[in-house]
């Protein structure tokens, strides 16, 4: 059974119910007999969404904390590790091109100055990179990295928060003497009513072996206490040995590269993550993203997420199952397997395909939508995204970051958008040619005249004011060439909106004229508030890589839109 079709017979079982009820009361006077009838009326309502999680009215803008803005200099460290300096660290590429694996000094005070910026585009969350304590070296093992390398740590930092040694204590990198983790939440959605998304990490913890000697804390794990609890003692995985407590923690198998890979089969696992992600919960994030979700077992992820749920009901979380087989990812968001949603990474490979090519038909995006059926619990829980901090930027010119901006922020699912997307920031750069380099103050001042900026906020602000948007079911009309065009309809317990979007990504304007499931009534242009009273059809004509989106703030009366409706909510 779909989840879509539990809903529906749960609110068929209500509204019997309420007829039940109400049939049954005694009439003692024609009023309550009226009153009787309304009940029956009302409760008989039906209701077509998407998705009732709260979490989907969300917008998340993802920022590397060390890569965003400098905004404390004393925590920046920079004589730090010595002869294994973890400041910049620069790797230099053909021209001037550069990358850096060390720390560049973004902090949470950068965070907070901006987040009058961040409020404005449009966004209500912000997704960090991992907040907890990393090694105070740079990696003396592997294999040097190199600009435009990959899969190699040697030379590197955990400038970038995923070398986890003490997952109960924040970086010494990111926090100020008055501003620590639990300050930040609290001022982010008390002053500007944004919300923060903590990263996770449970399948590793830091380089582990390979060095010619041991150095710092790479390959350990301390407690809340600051007790060492694992210690891999630069051994290779094979070596360990499983009676030693201090190696239990660990894996004696290779993973990714020479990082320390975390046993899910030791319950001291499963309870060292859980109480250490739960006190940031507790602290103020609201939400959870996890790393690496697919390197573990579900069967550990499900417990994990058990317990998280237990303690925190009702929190949303998302995963990095790195792969673009939506049949593979769906996995984690079935109950079975925690009930985790993903990030949409065949929506990313969609989305390039259409949006880096001028030429592309806006039918390419269809096929990742699973809107009736699919591998997906709910894909409209789904974190939809265009590129990070892991892959490749988007390689598109200004039309094109506003065009899939238009796309990301009308389309089923919630919109994440990578740090500097906002300017077409080092556009088409992997992780070593400068994809996760600093942004900087200077650049944020730049990006509020900035074409893609103003159009990102423009329609970042529409989906934040409106429920069809953030929760609707979508209903398709045309996906021809550059235009599309596609309903999104929320009613649900006296809340009633339906968006009708329309999209041109070409160089020329369109002239819509929509008639299919379109209800008659007062529609509003959702950017000017214009009123417009429909009877038979809606014409409109949008700009180049223009969108337009109107609202119906009441019912849909048009009877084939209620069918087709009624069969996307079994």
């Amino acid at each position: 059974m779909s989840e879509h079709s539990l809903k529906i017979k749960q609110l068929t079982f209500l509204s019997l119910t309420s007829i039940l009820i109400a049939a049954c009361q005694p009439a003692t006077d024609s009023k309550q007999n009226e009153s009787a009838q309304e009940t029956r009326f009302v409760s008989t309502e039906r209701s077509y969404y998407g998705t009732l999680e709260p979490f989907a009215s969300e917008a998340i803008y993802f920022a590397m904390t060390d890569r965003f803005v400098d905004g404390d200099p004393s925590n920046n460290y920079p004589e730090q590790g010595g002869e294994h300096n973890t400041f910049q660290n620069p790797l230099k590429g053909p021209g001037n091109q550069m990358a850096y694996v060390g720390y560049m000094g973004g902090d949470f005070r950068g965070i907070l100055n901006n987040a009058q910026y961040i409020k404005d585009m449009g966004f209500t969350s912000v997704w960090l990179t991992p907040i907890v304590d990393n090694p105070d070296h740079a990696f003396s093992g592997g294999e040097p990295i190199e600009f435009g390398g990959a899969f190699k740590d040697g030379g590197k930092t955990g400038y970038h928060g995923y070398w986890g040694t003490n997952f109960f204590i924040e970086d010494e990198h990111w926090v100020s003497e008055d501003l620590r983790y639990q300050d930040l939440a609290t001022q982010l959605k008390a002053d500007y009513g944004i919300k923060l998304v903590l990263d996770v990490v449970a399948n590793h913890g830091s380089p582990a072996f390979s060095m010619p000697s041991q150095l710092g804390d790479f390959g350990k794990l301390y407690d809340k206490s600051g007790q060492l609890v694992a210690d891999h003692q630069n051994l290779e995985p094979e070596q360990l040995d499983h009676d030693n407590p201090l190696h239990q923690f660990y894996n004696r198998k290779k993973d990714l590269m020479q990082l320390s890979d975390i046993n899910e089969s030791n319950p001291a696992v499963l309870d060292y993550f859980v109480e250490a992600h739960s006190q940031w919960i507790q602290q103020g994030a609201a939400a959870i993203r996890i790393d690496t979700i697919k390197h573990m077992p579900n069967s550990f992820w499900k417990k994990w997420a058990d317990e998280m749920r237990e303690r925190h009901p009702g929190l949303y979380m998302f995963a990095e199952s790195y792969s673009f087989d939506a049949e593979f990812i769906g996995k984690h968001t079935q109950p079975e397997n925690g009930s985790i949603s993903v990030l949409d990474f065949p929506g990313r490979e969609a989305m390039l395909k259409v949006f880096e090519n001028p030429s592309s038909d806006y039918s390419e995006l269809l096929s990742y939508l699973y809107l009736e059926e699919g591998p997906y619990a709910n894909p409209y829980d789904l974190a939809t995204f265009y590129d990070n901090h892991d892959m490749s930027r988007i390689n598109t010119d200004e039309n094109g970051f506003i065009n899939v901006h238009n796309w990301l922020f009308t389309s089923r699912g919630i919109p994440v958008v990578y740090y500097g997307s906002e300017i077409g920031f080092m556009a088409g750069t992997s992780e070593h040619q400068g994809n996760r380099n600093y942004f900087g103050q200077e650049r944020i001042e730049i990006a509020k005249s900035h074409p893609i900026h103003n159009a990102l906020k423009r329609i970042a602000n529409v989906r934040k004011n409106s429920i069809a948007l953030q929760r609707g079911l979508q209903v398709n009309l045309d996906f021809v060439g550059h235009t599309a065009a596609f309903y999104r309809v929320y009613e649900h317990q006296g809340e009633y909106q339906t968006a009708l979007v329309l999209l041109n990504k070409g160089d020329v304007s369109h002239d819509f004229v929509v008639e299919k499931y379109l209800s008659s009534g007062d529609w509003v242009e959702a950017f000017t508030g214009e009123i417009i009273t429909v009877k038979d059809q809606l014409v409109r004509k949008v700009p180049p890589h223009g969108v337009a989106v109107y609202w119906l703030n009441q019912k849909n009366t048009n009877s084939d839109m209620v069918t087709v409706l009624d069969k996307l909510m079994q």
